[in-house]
């Protein structure tokens, strides 16, 4: 194999820890590959060291949700010569950005693999929803990528005192965070998105209508994604983007585009919840009880923080909402995990007793 540096994946994030996970793969006659897009259907386009290829991805999906692979996995490839060809295995992932499915059951989605920064579009031709931003960015943070917000659509705000208020408003929602406004359409601010997301793996992010395909293409500088006008009424989009693509940047560094999200709820986001709101969190260790609940405790530093005004009630209120919602599907979670370990163990119960009686029935 190639030196790292001349590696005909190096484009694609290949390096010499990857090569190194690779190589039990490697001695097997398996080849790497990055999955690039994954269909509906049975295959996946994964680029190799030969190109672009189909392979058959059954293999690799298994029942569990988050273990279904995913754009932006690292693959372990047939060689040339079968047909079809198919993913074997992937390596581990160093990274993932996964979200609660909109189903009844309580299971995550994956959305993308292997990420070094979650940038998520909000656009500013329509209101700005601050809490949906502070959604958005647990997720990030949880991930373990770091999170960028980007403002989309700059140049309809009507002049630069208004989008540096709007500016500050998302800053202090998303502290630790880029925030940078970018006019994909005038050229504005995308080249000092693209030295961010140069050298690494970015998934982009955010609904339908915020964007995304636009700036895709301006990073890319190509029209790689479909665009279509946005409504309108209501500021809001179709979903042009229907799969999750891996885009090679001519500046380096690979984008991860994918279909607007309705809805985005947590999974398991809890450190991710806490770095969002960093600065609830270190008041929170200034309460007097350790299971203060900031609602009506005496010697609640939050809500001290509340009354003198350095703590916006919105905040607060943003802070309990998420808490709530990631304690309810870590407990719809750990349920539905338990109801299956009873399941399995009734099911081994039944096979062991089945064994028990087939054995004794060979001994009579």
């Amino acid at each position: 194999m190639p030196a790292v540096g001349a590696h005909a994946l190096a484009a694609y994030g290949w390096d010499e820890d990857w090569e190194a996970a690779f190589a039990p793969y490697a001695e097997r006659g398996l080849l790497p590959g990055r999955v690039i897009r994954v269909d509906r259907g049975s295959c996946d386009l994964v680029v190799t060291e030969e190109g672009v290829i189909r392979a058959d991805t059954t293999y690799v999906t298994p029942h569990d949700p988050l273990r279904v692979i995913c754009t932006g996995d690292w693959a372990a490839v047939d060689a040339p010569g079968g047909d079809p060809r198919y993913v074997r295995d992937y390596l581990p992932r160093r990274t993932s950005f996964v979200r609660s499915t909109s189903s009844k059951r309580s299971e995550g989605q994956i959305l993308a693999a292997n990420i070094d920064h979650a940038v998520i579009a909000v656009s500013l031709a329509a209101e700005l929803d601050l809490g949906r931003v502070e959604r958005f960015l647990a997720l990030g943070w949880e991930s373990g990528a770091q999170p960028v917000v980007v403002l989309t659509k700059a140049d309809l705000v009507p002049d630069a005192a208004s989008l540096g208020h709007l500016v500050q408003d998302v800053e202090t929602a998303a502290p630790g965070v880029p925030v940078l406004p970018v006019s994909a359409a005038q050229g504005d601010g995308v080249d000092v998105l693209a030295a961010v997301v140069s050298g690494g793996t970015s998934v982009l992010l955010g609904q339908s209508g915020a964007g995304k395909s636009t700036l895709a293409n301006a990073l890319a500088g190509a029209d790689v994604m479909d665009v279509r006008a946005v409504r309108d009424v209501d500021g809001k989009g179709r979903h042009t983007t229907t799969t999750r693509n891996l885009i090679p940047l001519p500046g380096g560094g690979v984008l991860i585009d994918t279909p607007g999200l309705r809805g985005v709820g947590l999974w398991d986001a809890g450190s991710g919840v806490g770095q969002v709101f960093a600065e609830i969190e270190e008041l929170a260790g200034g309460c007097r009880f350790q299971d203060c609940a900031h609602v009506a405790e005496p010697g609640c530093a939050v809500l001290a923080a509340l009354e003198d005004g350095t703590l916006h009630e919105r905040r607060l209120d943003s802070y309990r909402k998420l808490l709530r919602e990631n304690q309810r599907i870590v407990a719809k979670t750990d349920a539905r995990v338990r109801a299956e370990m009873r399941r399995e163990w009734r099911r081994r119960g039944a096979e062991g007793k089945a064994a028990m009686e087939a054995k004794r029935g060979r001994l009579r």
